[in-house]
């Protein structure tokens, strides 16, 4: 069943039309992610890194939702690209910290580039000011959801 074709009843629920949109929003960004030759979850590990500073893989992994043994894989590729750094803690001798680096830095800014355009890809339908109300209403529901109950 494709959007066009679905029945009326479901094409006017909102689950059904955020989770049409977030798979058309998956595919745009994959698509522009492949080209780039890296996947969503090597984008994910270096913004959480820029962003938060160098950080203990457990840490990493607990923080982005990423299981254990996917996240060794994912920092692995990062790390034979020279685009993070893992090294021992110092303090504890057990732990991996695993930090971006400047190639690292240099490569999120090009990726920023593809997932932009691929969030104009998606949005083109909607006029600057329709974006930014979509952004905040979106942002509002995930917030409203992500509160402890």
């Amino acid at each position: 069943m494709d959007e066009t074709t679905a029945p009326r009843r479901l094409r006017e629920l909102p689950s059904w039309l955020l989770n049409r949109a977030a798979r058309q929003a998956t595919r745009a960004v994959a698509a522009r992610f492949a080209a780039a030759g890296v996947r969503r979850q090597h984008f994910t590990v270096l913004v959480a890194l820029e962003e938060s500073g160098p950080s203990s893989q457990a840490d990493l992994g607990r923080r982005l939702g990423i299981d254990r043994s996917d996240l060794h894989a994912v920092v692995g590729d990062l790390e034979r690209e020279g685009l993070v750094s893992r090294e021992r803690d110092e303090r504890d001798r057990r732990r991996n910290v695993v930090a971006i680096t400047p190639a690292g830095r240099a490569t999120l800014r090009r990726l920023d580039e593809q997932v932009r355009a691929a969030q104009d890809d998606l949005l083109a339908p909607l006029s600057q000011a329709e974006r930014d109300e979509l952004e905040r209403l979106l942002a509002r529901v995930v917030e409203h959801h992500a509160r402890p109950r």
